[in-house]
């Protein structure tokens, strides 16, 4: 896991439709590598975290099943 410069162009970002119309969101984007860049949804600005797509998965798995 990394940061990435708050400038990057070009990435497609959503957040969960689960989320409703909350501000208390993350936002994700799927980077050409398969890594994810991570971000608050209520500071487009600010920092993007890039995270490795293992990471992710196991991120996602966590919360599916309630660990998270």
């Amino acid at each position: 896991m990394d940061l990435l410069p708050p400038n990057v162009t070009g990435l497609v970002w959503r957040k969960s439709t689960y989320s409703g119309s909350g501000d208390q969101c993350v936002e994700i984007a799927v980077l050409p590598n398969g890594r994810r860049a991570v971000r608050d949804s209520k500071r487009e600005s600010g920092p993007i975290v890039r995270v490795a797509s293992d990471a992710w998965a196991a991120f996602v798995l966590d919360v599916k099943v309630g660990r998270l």
